[in-house]
Formats: C-alpha cells, sequence, structure tokens
C-alpha cells in the first residue's frame, strides 16, 4: 500500500500553486493515502492570541471549499483536520474522506496548547477525548492530533486496538523539528504502527516559521523511512501493513497494560 505525506504552505496564494502538483503525485505514484497536514485550508489563526469567531467562520467555510476538491484527487483516502462549528462552538476536527463513503468525522483535537504562535484553548474548545481505532479504506487507523502525540499512553491503546497507521497532522515550528521527530519515532514504537506526519510549511503574518517537515516512520524499531523537504514537499512511499501487525507481538506492544 502507498502512503503519502506533505509539507503545505500557510500561504494561501502558494497552496493553491502547490495543489496540481500534489495531485500529479498522488496521481504518478498512484497512492492509497494522503495525509494533510492540521487545518491546512486557511492561514493558521492560533498564532494571534486575539480569537476571533469571524475568522473561524471564515476558515470553516475555506475548508468546506477545499473538501470538496477532494474529488479532483485520484482514487485515494483523504485525511487531515479542519475547523468545524458545532452549536454554536468551535472545534479541530479530524477525518477521513474517500469517492465512496465521503466526508466521515473521526476525532476532535482534546489537548490544546496556549502559548506563542499556538493559541488553541483560547480559539476552540476541546474534544471529548475519545481516541477510537477506526476502520478505513487504507486499513486501520487513530489519529494524534499534533500535541496529542506527546500523550504516550494514546499511542499505547492503539497499540493494543490493532491500529496500523497512526496519523499525526500538525502545525509546529522549525526550531522545534527535530525534537517532533523524536517524538514520532517513540509514537510509532509505542503503537507498533506506522507513524505518519504532515505539517504546514512557511512563516505566519505574526512572525512564526513553520516546521515543514512531514514523515513516514516504520512500526518496529521506528525507523525514518522518508521526510519531506522544500525541495520534496511530497512524499510516497510503499508500506506493508503485515509489518504493523507483525510489531504488535514484539516488545515493547505484547507487553499487556
Amino acid at each position: 500500500m502507498k502512503v503519502t505525506v506533505c509539507q503545505l504552505d500557510n500561504d494561501m496564494r502558494v497552496l493553491e500553486e502547490m495543489w496540481p502538483s500534489l495531485k500529479a503525485h498522488a496521481a504518478a505514484q498512484q497512492s492509497d493515502l494522503l495525509l494533510l497536514p492540521e487545518m491546512p485550508f486557511h492561514t493558521w489563526l492560533a498564532d494571534s492570541p486575539n480569537a476571533n469567531p469571524d475568522q473561524w467562520a471564515h476558515a470553516v467555510a475555506s475548508h468546506d471549499r477545499w473538501v470538496a476538491r477532494f474529488t479532483e484527487l485520484p482514487d485515494l483516502t483523504v485525511a487531515g483536520t479542519r475547523p468545524i462549528i458545532e452549536d454554536g462552538q468551535p472545534y479541530n476536527e479530524a477525518f477521513l474522506w474517500d469517492a465512496v463513503s465521503g466526508y466521515r468525522p473521526i476525532h476532535r483535537k482534546y489537548y490544546l496548547p496556549d502559548e506563542e504562535f499556538f493559541w488553541e484553548a483560547t480559539w476552540c474548545r476541546r474534544g471529548e477525548g475519545d481516541f477510537l481505532a477506526v476502520e478505513s479504506p487504507v486499513g486501520k487507523i487513530g489519529f494524534l492530533i499534533c500535541t496529542e502525540m506527546w500523550f504516550t499512553r494514546h499511542a499505547r491503546d492503539y497499540a493494543e486496538a490493532g491500529v496500523q497507521l497512526l496519523l499525526v497532522p500538525r502545525a509546529t515550528l522549525m526550531e522545534n523539528v527535530q525534537k517532533w521527530i523524536v517524538g514520532g519515532r517513540a509514537a510509532a514504537v509505542v503503537s507498533g504502527a506506522y507513524c505518519l506526519s504532515s505539517n504546514i510549511a512557511g512563516s505566519s503574518p505574526l512572525g512564526a516559521e513553520y516546521g515543514a517537515n512531514g514523515w513516514i516512520i516504520e512500526p518496529e524499531a521506528g525507523e525514518i523511512l522518508g521526510v519531506t523537504t522544500p525541495d520534496q514537499p511530497f512524499l510516497t512511499i510503499d508500506i506493508s501493513l503485515d509489518n504493523a501487525d507483525a510489531a504488535k507481538r514484539t516488545y515493547p506492544r505484547y507487553v499487556k497494560t
């Protein structure tokens, strides 16, 4: 099975220019899964401490338009997160999409930082804390949205649930790239799943420099199979879900909690 991760620019004009290349890459590579970054279809809102409901609503509408464009992609499964509003409250929602089932809400971000460039607890509400393993056309998946990756007990729970693909859509800074890759390797080892991450790139109006690098990490020893770069913003690797199943039977995954 072929999986694709990416780094997409935070500038929507640049993203529009990148979109045809992403479509062409996914088609040429015959990708089965495309993981998008965290809330990629609007300039990152939470870099400002001043939450603005009108801006959030604008971001929701922008994501609506982009989700409708997923039909432009080849036949694959798309995963990522997007802003939503439910009962008047804003959330960051992980989703899956494919041409047969359409849009499927999966999980709402539960762990929300509140600091420079990432005032997320100010901008939106936390989800229900349900970290559920979900069957999909590309295998059994689990989401850890950005900061959630550091709460490794959920990776452990995903191991016991048989998750094969651990999806980590991110919005993180350039200065922290190596720390995040270390965390991704640990998440892969703890879960015994392929850890996939995509990130936003570029800069924000307030001066944040985003870390760009997406990754694909294997499940047994946490080896890095590939990382995106500015010169290679899209990365596709052929993986075997059998490796994730086998990893569940080796240390430390086989030790029951």
